[in-house]
């Protein structure tokens, strides 16, 4: 079954196709390294993260590439309030990134370039940009000249005569072109410079990732991925440097995830909904956020809230209780016939195969995530009607199941923690903050049936009212009493 990829370029669904089957080549553009990273980031790195176990499960080899900008205006300027170097401050959250990107299991990148490590291929790239004419210097700046370009505007579906008429240029800029953007800034008292052929100065944004993209991919790559904010300016310019320079097509598919709101309102500090990956990862699992990323598709909008990450926690609870509920089975016994319907064994064995249908369609994680509950409830629906001694046969295909399962969810980066020690150290938290212990639980309800069995029904309700009052919920069964936390209870 072949992936569909919806192409910015094209803006339609595509069959990927790559350049080489043995090699898929990804530049993502990563973080401009001045502070600490926001549940934005976090969706960014997701979302590539998981395209590309997917690829990869899917058999195609992947070098993957995602950069760091740690040169730029703003971290020059948080450098000055913070009194310390731009070097300094850019490799601090480098760090910081790292720290967060491991918490939340995202698997590191086949390369990961500075910027400032890469200032000669920049100076390069500029050179062949000024030799064929597409590129002038204007007093110590270099621009690009988007006349040069005829398809300029084609990533984004601008047309550069619309784009002129907005456009604001200013007086100290000595541009041909309203659009021209800067491919080299000559050095300002206080700034990093680096030498070059006109002078000292440093590398515009765009140019970055043209140079670190051809370097380590070549002219012409597979896919380059971004937010949708990145469409334009700094994709449409990149493609623009790159073909205007390589004589070649750049990217053959483009992919843009959506934005990231808070209740419903764009992220802002001013807003005081700004939430950085660390803070949301104090209250949630990390599977809880991948789980909440993923219920939406990566290129529609997603909405931060308490009662959507509570969704996800719940959602990724049922996911866990049913593979714990399969782990808990017996061996079997070989001498049982099986009591699995031969329908229900088709809809598991169908399961991968749907699944791939719905990851083939745009990585369609909202609409996998969907198969795997359908799975598990069906899962849980044959494991609560096998006998006490199931067959053994029956348990070896339940148990093959939960392992495609949890194969499939690990695409999205989910159940990939021991089922039991997941749900035991969630409930140990849960009951410390509810202030009761799981051993004060059991007395009461041992206290509770003993009242039952003496007929005294006020001291029984007493019991059952006591524990609902700390969310406790009873279920009286032919097994006995069990007990379970409220779901709507944090």
């Amino acid at each position: 079954m072949p992936i569909r990829i919806y192409n910015t370029l094209t803006r339609t669904k595509e069959i990927f196709t790559p350049l080489d089957p043995n090699n898929v080549t990804i530049y993502v553009c990563g973080i401009t390294s001045y502070d600490y990273c926001h549940i934005g980031h976090a969706r960014s790195a997701l979302a590539f993260d998981m395209i590309i176990r997917y690829l990869r499960y899917r058999g195609y080899p992947v070098t993957y590439i995602r950069n760091f900008t740690d040169i730029d205006d703003k971290i020059i300027n948080r450098a000055a309030e913070q009194n310390t170097t731009t070097e300094e401050l850019a490799n601090r959250f480098i760090k910081e990134f790292y720290t967060d990107m491991d918490a939340l299991g995202i698997d590191r990148p086949t390369v990961e370039p500075k910027a400032t490590e890469h200032i000669n291929e920049m100076i390069g790239l500029i050179s062949e940009l000024i030799s064929s004419g597409m590129a002038y210097q204007a007093g110590n700046d270099i621009y690009y000249s988007v006349n040069s370009f005829p398809e300029y505007g084609k990533l984004s579906g601008r047309k550069l005569d619309d784009m002129q008429a907005g456009a604001r240029i200013s007086i100290n800029e000595q541009k041909e072109h309203p659009m021209d953007f800067v491919l080299w800034k000559g050095s300002k008292p206080g700034e990093p410079t680096w030498e070059s052929p006109w002078g000292p100065g440093r590398p515009g944004w765009h140019i970055e990732c043209s140079a670190m993209s051809r370097k380590y991919l070549g002219t012409t790559f597979d896919i380059h991925g971004g937010g949708q904010d990145l469409i334009f300016p700094h994709h449409e310019n990149e493609l623009a440097q790159s073909e205007g320079a390589n004589k070649a097509p750049f990217v053959t598919t483009w992919i843009h995830h959506g934005f990231v709101t808070i209740k419903d309102e764009k992220m802002s500090k001013s807003l005081g909904n700004f939430l950085t990956i660390r803070e949301i990862a104090k209250h949630y699992h990390p599977e809880v956020i991948r789980f909440f990323i993923f219920s939406t598709h990566y290129r529609n909008p997603l909405d931060f809230s308490e009662d959507a990450m509570q969704d996800a926690t719940a959602g990724l609870d049922r996911l866990y209780n049913c593979v714990a509920a399969i782990d808990r089975l017996p061996a079997g016994d070989p001498a049982v016939t099986s009591h699995i319907a031969a329908h229900d064994k088709e809809i598991l064995a169908r399961m991968e195969e749907r699944y791939q249908q719905a990851m083939n369609n745009d990585f369609n994680t909202a609409q996998a995530q969907a198969i795997l509950f359908e799975t598990a409830k069906l899962l849980n629906k044959i494991e609560q009607q096998l006998p006490q001694a199931p067959a053994r046969e029956d348990v070896l295909f339940l148990r093959e199941t939960v392992n495609i399962l949890k194969k499939l969810a690990g695409i999205m980066g989910i159940l990939q923690e021991d089922a039991s020690t997941y749900l035991d150290r969630k409930k140990a938290a849960l009951l410390a903050n509810l202030a009761i212990s799981e051993e004060a639980i059991n007395a009461l309800i041992k206290e509770r049936n003993e009242a039952r069995s003496q007929r005294k029904w006020a001291r029984s309700d007493e019991i059952r009212n006591q524990l609902l009052a700390k969310n406790i919920d009873l279920k009286d069964g032919p097994e006995g009493t069990k007990w379970e936390i409220r779901r709507n209870h944090p």
